[in-house]
This record gives C-alpha cells, structure tokens and sequence, in this order.
C-alpha cells in the first residue's frame, strides 16, 4: 500500500505483555505518585473531573447538550485540518443504543448502559476503501484524542461527567454499524450525569470512583533537552 508517510504499525500481544513487563519493573523503584494537591493552580474543571462509573440512568441527554459536546470536538486542531474523525452515538434506550451495548466487555456492561449516551470513536486510517489507498495521517489517532479531550471539557462545563473506556468488541462494533473499512474503530466514550450522593446505587462503582486520583511526578514525564533529565521549573 502507498503511503503518505509512515504507516501505523501494531503490536504483536506477546511483544506488547514483555514491553510493559519491562516497564513494570523499571518503574518499580520511581518515585510514588502524586495526587492533585500537588497541583493547586489547575483549572476547576480538570481538577475535578474524574472518569466516574456512577451515572443517573434517570438523566436524559438534551439535544442541546449533545450538540454542544459534538461541536467542540468538531472545533479541535488537526494536521493540516484533516479532522480524521468521527463518532458513531448512542442514547440509553434508542435503536443505536440497543443494537451497540451488547457489545461491550462484561466489566463495562456493568455501569456503561446506565450512561445518558455512549459515543464510540473512529480515526480515518487510509484516503479510501480501496485496497492500495494511500496510508492516512500518521497523526490521525493523536488528532481524535485532542478531539475527545476537547468534548470532555466541553461535558464538563455542561455539568455533566465523562468516562472513557476501550473495552468492548471493536470489530463487532464495525460490522454493525457499516463502518468503512478505511476508518478504525478506536474508543467508547459514556456521558451523562453523576449519580447524587444520597442516591441509591452500585456501591463498588461509588467505591471505585472515591479513589484519590494519582499521576506520575512531573520530573518523570517532563524533560530538558535530554530525554531523563527533569525541565528546570525552579
């Protein structure tokens, strides 16, 4: 096949399990983790949100709402404006809705169908369906997460929470839905509403979702010009 750059490549399973085998044990002696008292000056916004598995199965999703969240994905940066993605979605308790929660993993079908909506993601990965179409944007999958982060911000100025997820039948999924042989299905994505506090509910989902939220220190994941070495952020 043609390409317009440098393909997407995947990842035997066997080579994948030894590479994070690896990084398992070369993270074993890092610093622990922080949590977001470390990081007093970010935005309410981020310092709050949480992939919550907690959602109110009474909450309906107005259009409005939905629009909003779908019109800031539209609205993220792309190489050369490419915009390589697209969104297949589905409201509790429509055809969409129906025909798709089936598919998802046993674990997620324990709290994604009581989301108001699931969107399941796509990236483009070739210029057609033909079999020699040229390779897409190397920068495809990079583009539609910006696009998903873009529509979690935007759900959570709404009030509403985000939890995404990949485990579900992915080429289930594509068959279902018709989805051209040039696009890839990537991610779930299930919105909606929390769960109030005094309402009844799943109590190892509450469990879950109570947990403090950690990251890795920033020296870590930010360097200099040398890959290891810490930026200087006095």
């Amino acid at each position: 096949m043609p390409s317009l750059g440098r393909p997407f490549r995947r990842t035997s399973r066997s080579t994948s399990a030894e590479g994070w085998a690896r990084e398992q044990e070369r993270t074993s002696t890092r610093s622990p983790r922080v949590t977001l008292d470390a990081s007093p000056g970010l935005l309410p916004l981020l310092r709050e949100r949480r992939s919550t598995r907690s959602f109110d199965e009474t909450h309906v999703l107005a259009d409005d709402e939905l629009r909003a969240m779908l019109e800031a994905a539209r609205w993220a940066p792309s190489a050369g404006n490419s915009q390589p993605w697209a969104f297949l979605v589905a409201r509790r308790g429509d055809a969409a809705h129906q025909r798709l929660v089936p598919l998802l993993s046993r674990g997620n079908q324990s709290w994604a169908p009581r989301a108001s909506a699931l969107v399941f993601t796509l990236h483009q990965v070739a210029s057609g369906p033909e079999e020699d179409a040229l390779t897409y944007s190397d920068y495809a999958a990079y583009d539609l997460g910006q696009a998903v982060a873009q529509l979690s911000v935007q759900a959570l100025a709404l009030g509403l929470v985000v939890h995404q997820f990949a485990g579900f039948d992915h080429e289930g999924l594509a068959a279902q839905a018709g989805v051209p042989r040039h696009w890839q299905v990537t991610t779930g994505v299930a919105l909606g509403r929390e769960l109030a506090a005094d309402e009844p509910g799943d109590t190892g989902a509450r469990e879950r979702d109570r947990r403090p939220r950690t990251r890795k220190p920033l020296a870590e994941l930010a360097f200099g010009a040398t890959f290891g070495e810490p930026v200087d952020l006095g």
